[in-house]
């Protein structure tokens, strides 16, 4: 074996044993089974004593003890500590565990601790504090109350107790505890050790706190209690010292004109901080101000005791078009003590506005609006102007408009316009003066909104309008557009292509029309500016660049002599036929075959033409016409564009030009005469291996030759 793996090996077994030594040598449970702790005054309760030697073999985890005195523990940390404080206990304590597989115990003896008296002892036979004379005296503890707000000297007596009993015990004192005595906040309240006399220190404030509950006893000079504890609730008597107090200064409310008597608009609401079992705390609102004071002072009212605002005036004054103004002020008072005269106030703001509804119709400014407008024109030719006493930012004062009668075709168009309510009368179709020189529309405006029940639209709000359509000089329309015609490619020179018609719409007027080229690509076109007739001035060539889809676009220009004279535009489609006026070719230019005939040694080429069928397709590809190359190649037809070349003897690794003939199937045929690159190749399983060097035209009559040459010799 290597000597490096027989360390290794002997390296790990000595760790292995090592590991398995160490574990071996752990035995659960206290390392140190014997402790001595010295008594030092009460064990104060989370306070730790000392900390166990302990170990379990397996990480402490979740390890349990018991104590043998309950007010003792051992927590996480293996510390022992009390569970509350502790004045006495057994002089030796003891610490048992028990384990999944063993248990173990130690031992704490405590030194110095003080000797038991017979009070403790009663405790310690679960006697408690119970006293000889117990059931012979009683704390009287009655309920105290003390007002707030109240001014020095203090501290001021509130009230006192009493212990009924034969005689009191000469070591008997009062103690008071809780919230406002020895915890916060602190010192507010004392009591007399000897008396009972229970005192307030400071002024109180009922609404930071309205009701204090503390613990009464009476206990020896060591602390030991004799009566109690009993509870003492002292209750602070609540002064008038807030005001009520409105959450806003400002409040917004609104009311729709014409609304019965008794409408609540909105509510008012005060708070007072004082008790709301008194009067202190009781409102009362009331209106001391509105403005503006007319049509009338008391338009409004408001409930005294709920706060709810009211509308008094009567529903006819109540107009939003007929008031000085649509917003009222009205200052609110709200006082306490029921509103006696005592009381304190508050005071806010309420602003209510009156909304609008309705109640008038929008009416037209004029009863006839007329405009004129260009034929051909779109757009806004007129605005209609309305009156509407409605509140501009309410739909009861927005306009809407619609065409009621007039316009058959739809022609016109009426928007509104946000800004002045106006309506915008549009031109949406051109109008035809040659048609129709005189539009009369019948416009009808409404609102957004309905109208209330009792009113109504009336002729006011309906309107005329005239309009007036002036001629203008159109320029002449081409009919048909685009004109589309079929010619064949290549025909002569100055052949008829098409004729084209363009007519003036402006019937009314007697003018002639002259026809000019404005686009023609290839310049294969001229017109006849006063017959309109199209004729070649060039060759068609469906091939060209400039023919897309077979089709040929050109435009023309018809001009009117008006004043000023207008144009118009037409659009020709000459749809090309094909003619057979291009030779078809072989693709690909180089072809690959392997030198060894058995293997494979076959090429494909295919053939390409530009012209359509039947002047493209089938192709007929055969050999050149050289001899003897039918004894080395063959070209056989796979199907109506591709052939493919064979070789039929072995070649050396080399390229040779191999020339072909390919004919399409145009009437009459033509005929290309062309030369393919064949790459005799080395070929693998995997890999061909072929020539890079150029081919030349004579390898191929050298090859036939030698072929020949070869036998002769033998």
């Amino acid at each position: 074996m290597d000597a490096r793996l027989c360390f290794l090996l002997t390296f790990l077994l000595q760790q292995i044993a090592q590991a398995e030594g160490a574990h071996a040598g752990c035995v659960p449970g206290f390392q140190v089974k014997n402790y001595q702790l010295v008594y030092a005054g009460p064990f104060r309760k989370g306070h730790p004593l000392l900390r166990v030697e302990f170990d379990d073999c397996e990480g402490n985890k979740n390890v349990t003890f018991e104590v043998s005195d309950p007010n003792f523990q051992v927590d996480g940390d293996l510390n022992l500590v009390p569970h509350q404080d502790v004045e006495f206990c057994e002089p030796a304590l003891l610490i048992h565990w028990l384990g999944t597989h063993a248990d173990d115990m130690a031992q704490v003896d405590i030194s110095g601790l003080p000797v038991q008296s017979a009070n403790t002892l009663r405790n310690a036979l679960g006697l408690g504090q119970k006293l000889p004379y117990r059931t012979k005296r009683s704390l009287l503890v009655p309920p105290m109350s003390v007002t707030e707000n109240q001014r020095p000297p203090f501290p001021r007596i509130i009230g006192k107790f009493q212990v009924i009993s034969p005689a009191k015990p000469m070591n008997q004192i009062f103690r008071l505890k809780g919230p406002g005595a020895d915890q916060d906040p602190k010192g507010l309240f004392t009591i007399d050790i000897d008396t009972g006399d229970v005192s307030v220190s400071r002024s109180l404030d009922r609404e930071i706190i309205d009701s204090y509950l503390l613990e009464v006893s009476t206990t020896d000079f060591s602390g030991n209690v004799i009566e109690g504890p009993a509870i003492l609730v002292i209750t602070v008597i609540d002064q008038n010292d807030n005001r009520p107090i409105f959450k806003e200064s400002r409040y917004t409310g609104e009311v729709l004109e014409g609304s019965p008597t008794g409408t609540t608009v909105m509510t008012m609401m005060a708070f007072d901080a004082d008790d709301p079992s008194t009067d202190n705390a009781v409102l009362r609102y009331n209106i001391i101000r509105q403005s503006p004071d007319k049509p009338s002072p008391n338009m409004f009212y408001i409930d005294a005791e709920r706060g709810d605002i009211v509308t008094v005036i009567s529903p006819t004054l109540l107009d939003r078009e007929t008031l000085p103004t649509t917003t009222y002020e009205l200052e609110i008072v709200a006082k306490d003590m029921a509103g006696s005269e005592v009381g304190l106030t508050g005071t806010a703001t309420a602003t209510i506005t009156i909304t609008d509804k309705n109640d008038h119709a929008p009416e037209f400014t004029h009863p006839l609006f007329e405009a004129h407008v260009h034929e051909g024109s779109r757009g806004v030719i007129v605005n209609l102007t309305v009156d509407d006493r409605d509140d501009p930012a309410t739909g009861a004062w927005r306009a809407m408009y619609s065409i009621i009668s007039g316009d058959p075709k739809q022609s016109f168009e009426i928007q509104t316009n946000p800004d002045n309510n106006e309506g915008m009368l549009s031109v949406v179709k051109p109008l035809d003066y040659e048609t129709v020189e005189l539009h009369t529309l019948l416009i009808r405006v409404e609102n957004e909104d309905p109208l209330v029940p009792d009113v109504g639209y009336g002729p006011s709000s309906t309107a005329t309008v005239r309009v007036t359509v002036e001629g203008i000089n159109e320029g002449p329309v081409f009919f048909p557009d685009p004109l589309i015609v079929t010619r064949m490619e290549n025909i002569p020179v100055g052949s008829f292509v098409a004729s084209l018609n363009a007519t003036d719409p402006d019937i009314r007027e007697i003018q002639s029309i002259r026809y000019s080229v404005l686009r023609d690509p290839a310049g294969w076109l001229s017109v006849n500016p006063v017959r309109g007739t199209v004729n070649t001035s060039a060759a068609l060539d469906r091939e060209s660049p400039y023919v897309q889809a077979n089709k040929y676009t050109a435009l023309f220009i018809a001009t009117d002599n008006g004043t000023p004279p207008a144009t118009g535009t037409g659009t020709l489609i000459i749809h090309l036929e094909d003619y057979n006026d291009n030779a078809p070719f072989v693709v690909p230019s180089v072809a690959q075959v392997c030198e060894d005939a058995n293997d494979l040694n076959v090429a494909i080429v295919g053939g390409r033409d530009k012209d359509l069928p039947p002047n493209a397709a089938p192709y007929k590809i055969e050999l050149g016409k050289q001899p003897g190359l039918d004894k080395i190649w063959r070209v056989t037809r796979l199907n109506s564009t591709h052939s493919q070349i064979m070789l039929l003897q072995s070649l050396k690794k080399a390229n040779y030009q191999l020339p072909l003939l390919i004919t399409d199937s145009g009437v009459p045929p033509l005929s290309n005469s062309t030369e393919v690159k064949v790459q005799v190749c080395i070929c693998t399983k995997t890999k061909r291996y072929c020539s890079s060097a150029h081919s030349h035209r004579t390898s191929l009559v050298v090859l036939l030759a030698t072929l020949l040459l070869v036998p002769l010799c033998l």
